[in-house]
């Protein structure tokens, strides 16, 4: 007898399987994009001008805290010479603080999906009672501004359906052996013989006893693990995230800005709401403009697709300080930044090649 034929083929999850609940129309098995959130009850109100602050300035970085975070800059590298920092000579130090807008948009997003599991019993209440439409299925936020993801079953949409992969017999062919209960030899590699003589593994046969199935040509079906029934649903997938944006004032430093995104400045003004407003009267007008841009920028981009749940912005000054020394007769320059006083020193004169062996 053909083993194929003990076993009926492999078969996807007809369409017709899961059923049309109202409100999720669009809803298919694997997902179909995020869904829109209800309009918001509460009108915008119009834009308000931040807080005043007198402590704009940041103390200027000393000579012997640039020598000492230079030092500890070229001690953590072992292919630095200590001789510019021990010899050179500081000529002049030039601050070029700046400011660092970020606005932080905490939001909600909601997707459905068609799913399923092995069936172990659970009430099937598909239309018992109209099912909570997507955005109206209760879920527990986490803390402001932290990421996190939940699956949720949404209730009143749960049904039990004959597994479509073994037809609910439990059981499904074993890919392994093919239903036959044996693969070939892997001592003589299925030919019987060993050295001349009959392979002892498999006495000759060139067969051993599938270890996937233990022989049996069949094993438990991986799609209802042996339940024979389905249980189909919908899924609800709740995910909040907190989208983080920056905008860092240009400062003609010549070092990097993306090099300030490892570091601290000192925070000059906070607030959070659930729609903040743009920062209007800022001492520096790029940081207002920033404010204004990102804002309906986050507004546009999140409240199409998500719910907008808190904002949050934050201005910072970033200490910046060039300092240049001379060493060997030569000119050279690094830059010590942010609150931790880190360093970057592309062109550093006294570097070494090492080897490792």
């Amino acid at each position: 007898m053909n083993s194929a034929a003990m076993y009926p083929p492999v078969m996807a999850p007809q369409a017709n399987m899961f059923g049309n609940v109202p409100g999720y129309e669009g809803t298919v098995p694997g997902g179909g994009g995020f869904l829109p959130p209800p309009m918001p009850m509460e009108p915008v109100a119009p834009p308000q001008p931040g807080p005043e602050n007198p402590e704009w300035s940041i103390p200027s970085l000393s000579e012997d805290e640039a020598r000492k975070a230079f030092k500890e800059f070229v001690s953590s590298h072992c292919c630095y010479s200590d001789a510019p920092v021990t010899e050179g000579e500081i000529t002049s130090m030039e601050p070029f603080n700046t400011f660092r807008y970020r606005l932080e948009t905490f939001t909600e997003s909601r997707s459905t999906e068609w799913a399923q599991k092995p069936y172990e019993g659970e009430p099937a209440d598909f239309y018992t009672q109209p099912a909570p439409r997507p955005w109206e299925v209760q879920a527990t936020p986490p803390k402001l501004f932290s990421d996190h993801k939940v699956k949720i079953r949404v209730p009143y949409t749960s049904s039990v359906k004959e597994c479509y992969t073994c037809h609910a017999t439990g059981i499904e062919q074993c890919t392994e052996c093919n239903g036959c209960g044996k693969k070939s030899c892997w001592v003589c590699n299925g030919t019987g013989v060993k050295f001349d003589a009959a392979c002892s593994h498999c006495n000759g046969t060139g067969k051993e006893s599938c270890s996937k199935c233990n022989g049996r040509g069949k094993k438990e079906c991986q799609t209802c693990k042996g339940k024979r029934q389905l249980l189909t649903y919908i899924e609800l997938k709740v995910e909040w995230k907190n989208n983080v944006e920056d905008h860092v004032v240009e400062h003609n430093s010549g070092l990097k800005t993306d090099k300030l995104s490892s570091v601290n400045g000192k925070e000059l003004f906070k607030n959070s709401q659930n729609l903040v407003y743009p920062l209007f009267g800022f001492p520096n007008p790029a940081v207002s403009q920033a404010s204004e841009r990102l804002i309906k920028e986050h507004q546009t981009k999140y409240g199409q697709t998500s719910r907008i749940l808190q904002q949050r912005q934050t201005v910072e000054l970033i200490p910046i300080t060039r300092v240049n020394y001379k060493w060997k007769d030569n000119t050279h320059a690094y830059y010590v930044y942010g609150k931790e006083h880190k360093v970057n020193a592309d062109d550093y004169p006294a570097t070494c090649c090492c080897v490792i062996l």
